[in-house]
């Protein structure tokens, strides 16, 4: 004979389960996976790339590093401009980044307070030359007879056009790999311990060494020819001046955690401007 109250138990244990599990599914939907890295990477790198067709110069800044923010050859810059090397900008100088702006013949005199003065009387070649020869003595960190500024002799120095050799700038753990995504890696990270000796990839001149460039921490960038050149970021300390000639191998500065997370190396190879794939270069 069948037990009516036993099947009756079991049909609603039964219903009792199946409104818990709909009930489940309709208030816990699964969360997206955020990398929250990830996500502050990408505000920083928006906050470091110049997007606008007119920049400001802001104190310690060089056309090169300029250049990199926007992503630029240095040399399309400069044309612009109609700067001529070794490319000198002063803070507050304003920069045409884009051919759609067309470029002023002031665009590389500075401006100075003298100026603001009588803007009415119209200022002769000599006078701007005596201005721009005066700013170029303040702006200048480094006077006649100290040291750092022996190096600035050497700063006609040809470079070949060919790279003989890559060398890699610091033996450590790749942790994250080059990127052709918009918004990733533009370089290779490398992990180590803090003071380990960064290197140069090649032999070359270093156009910038500071941390004006936000995300990048303390940064040297080195010009190796008319077509290439490397970084090094996130430094603990730089032992390298802006002008200063180096051969490969030579120790540029100290790995460190400066504008990251962790303690390691960024390194980029940029050719005319754009970046690429440093395995492509460095020996396997």
């Amino acid at each position: 004979m069948i037990n009516v109250n036993k099947i009756f138990l079991k049909i609603s244990y039964a219903m009792a389960i199946c409104v818990y599990l709909s009930s489940c599914s309709s208030n816990n939907t699964l969360a997206p996976v955020v990398n929250i890295q990830s996500k502050a990477s990408l505000k920083t790198s928006l906050k470091n790339v110049i997007q606008s067709s007119q920049y400001i110069v802001r104190s310690g800044e060089t056309l090169y590093s300029i250049a990199w923010r926007a992503n630029s050859d240095v040399r399309n810059i400069a044309q612009l401009n109609k700067l001529v090397k070794p490319y000198r900008i002063y803070p507050g100088q304003k920069l045409v980044l884009s051919s759609s702006v067309p470029a002023k013949a002031s665009a590389s005199i500075p401006h100075t307070k003298k100026w603001t003065k009588n803007p009415t009387i119209k200022q002769t070649k000599e006078q701007k030359n005596t201005i721009a020869s005066t700013k170029k003595q303040v702006y200048g960190k480094n006077r006649a007879g100290e040291k750092t500024n022996k190096k600035v002799v050497f700063k006609t120095a040809k470079f070949s056009q060919k790279i003989r050799h890559w060398q890699w700038p610091v033996k450590g753990r790749i942790i994250e790999t080059f990127s052709t995504k918009v918004q990733g890696n533009k370089g290779l990270n490398i992990s180590g311990r803090r003071g380990t000796k960064i290197k140069a990839a090649a032999d070359g001149k270093v156009v910038y060494a500071g941390s004006a460039l936000r995300g990048y921490g303390k940064l040297i960038i080195i010009k190796h020819n008319d077509d290439y050149l490397s970084a090094y970021a996130h430094n603990d300390k730089i032992l390298v001046k802006e002008q200063q000639l180096i051969k490969s191998g030579e120790i540029v500065a100290k790995m460190g955690d400066s504008d990251a997370e962790k303690v390691m190396l960024h390194f980029e190879i940029r050719f005319r401007g754009k970046s690429v794939n440093p395995l492509k270069y460095l020996p396997k």
